[in-house]
């Protein structure tokens, strides 16, 4: 691990005080950061809560908002609960899961810009079908908004030229 990531663990232990049942809100800052807890932090942070790495493991693996793989920059949520489901939300996630060439068993593109994701609701009924981009609520969506979303997030991160060649 390097120097800065050390520094910053040690800044976000210190700001719990390094209190062994603040674990969950220590990984929670280090997901914040990171958008995954990478297995060398959970080690570090096990020794310095003076915990066994196993119950640091198990916590990590217990709650489903934890992740342990790496994730994109952009980390798009597809609600699939029931609203959004029959508001058509599948046709939202194949059109996403299309132009970035990404599936449920491998949900991150190579170029670690995009995760995509489906969660059972993210509480936002009344909008369905709805999608998050870094926990930015987009609602009403559409195949059509979807790629419009898309686009300009490519756009964005700077492969524009890219994007409009797909099309």
């Amino acid at each position: 691990m390097e120097a800065k990531e050390q520094k910053v663990l040690d800044e976000i232990l210190e700001s719990h005080s390094y209190d062994p049942t603040a674990v969950i809100a220590i990984m929670q800052d280090i997901q914040k950061i990171y958008r995954y807890l990478p297995e060398e932090m959970l080690c570090y942070i096990a020794k310095k809560l003076h915990l066994s790495e196993a119950k640091v493991y198990g916590v990590a693996t217990f709650y489903e908002n934890f992740s342990l793989d790496p994730k994109g920059k952009y980390v798009i949520k597809i609600c699939d609960g029931t609203a959004c489901h029959v508001r058509k939300s599948t046709a939202i996630l194949e059109e996403i899961r299309g132009l970035l060439g990404v599936t449920a068993q491998k949900p991150t593109t190579d170029d670690m810009l995009f995760t995509v994701e489906t969660v059972s609701c993210l509480g936002a009924c009344g909008l369905a079908p709805v999608c998050t981009v870094n926990d930015e609520v987009h609602a009403a969506m559409t195949p059509e908004k979807a790629r419009e979303l898309i686009l300009g997030l490519k756009a964005e991160a700077g492969v524009g030229e890219e994007a409009k060649d797909e099309n």
